[in-house]
């Protein structure tokens, strides 16, 4: 379970004067002073809406939209492999992303003009990449490959969060076509995948930041799940560090906020 937690966790003086559950209602009474947009409570997540078969040409396409961030994901199957795969009894995924150059309130260049991506834009894909592997048996589906597409039509904070999300919806809907057209002859799905960004504004612990909230917190984080299980974790202390009570704090709220999105991924394919 790799955990990328680039900053060692520290106290701070305001915190530690708390004990665990001085903490907590110190943590509890200061939710109530911060006004999210909408009135959006503290642990909720933003507007969630799924849309599959948003394109017709790829295996399978979502449109995942959180809040107002919108991206489409398109899964390809297919019977390649790289070549360091070669001769071995498996499968493979992996991905790409990028953001569309009005996908923000300013324009930015096409990647494909400057002629290279940039760091962010390998970081993220290589995260949505690890996070979507973790939900595949590849000895199931030996000698195919899935390609996973993710396209940010608009973004407004946790844009990668939101292409685990939709791409899983893709990958999955990709998968029961495979096996319903007998392409693949068994299931190589463990369970669902999802991510959500958790972190600390002032003195409050936020579930799934949108851009605001994002870019004046004190700490951001990205939690991928696998079901009920941890895969990755990404947090910084952009401002004071935080302690193993914060962490906590954020680790229930991505949980929760984890959960209900599997349980609307799953509400697709019923």
């Amino acid at each position: 379970m790799p955990i990328l937690l680039r900053r060692r966790f520290g106290i701070s003086n305001t915190v530690n004067q708390f004990s665990t559950v001085y903490f907590k209602f110190f943590l509890k009474n200061n939710m109530q002073t911060l006004q999210r947009f909408e009135n959006r409570a503290f642990d909720a997540l933003r507007p969630l809406n799924i849309t599959p078969n948003f394109t017709q040409n790829a295996e399978a396409s979502v449109l995942f939209e959180l809040g107002k961030t919108k991206v489409l994901c398109t899964a390809t199957l297919e019977r390649n492999l790289p070549t360091w795969l070669l001769n071995k009894n498996q499968g493979w995924l992996s991905a790409e992303y990028a953001m569309l150059p009005r996908a923000t309130p300013k324009r930015t260049k096409r990647e494909a003009v400057k002629g290279k991506q940039t760091g962010r834009t390998q970081e993220i894909q290589r995260l949505i990449g690890r996070s979507l592997r973790a939900c595949l048996d590849f000895s199931k589906m030996p000698g195919f490959q899935f390609l996973m597409d993710c396209d940010v039509l608009q973004a407004d904070g946790s844009t990668r969060c939101a292409c685990i999300c939709g791409a899983f919806v893709a990958l999955k809907w990709a998968l029961l076509n495979a096996l319903k057209n007998k392409v693949l002859e068994e299931n190589p799905l463990i369970d669902n995948v999802s991510a959500v960004s958790v972190g600390i504004v002032g003195n409050n612990a936020l579930l799934d930041l949108d851009y605001k909230e994002d870019s004046s917190c004190d700490t951001d984080m990205n939690v991928v799940m696998l079901g009920k299980n941890i895969v990755e974790i990404q947090g910084t202390a952009e401002g004071a560090p935080f302690n193993r009570a914060w962490l906590n704090r954020l680790l229930d709220l991505s949980e929760k906020g984890n959960l209900e999105i599997q349980n609307q991924q799953n509400a697709i394919f019923k």
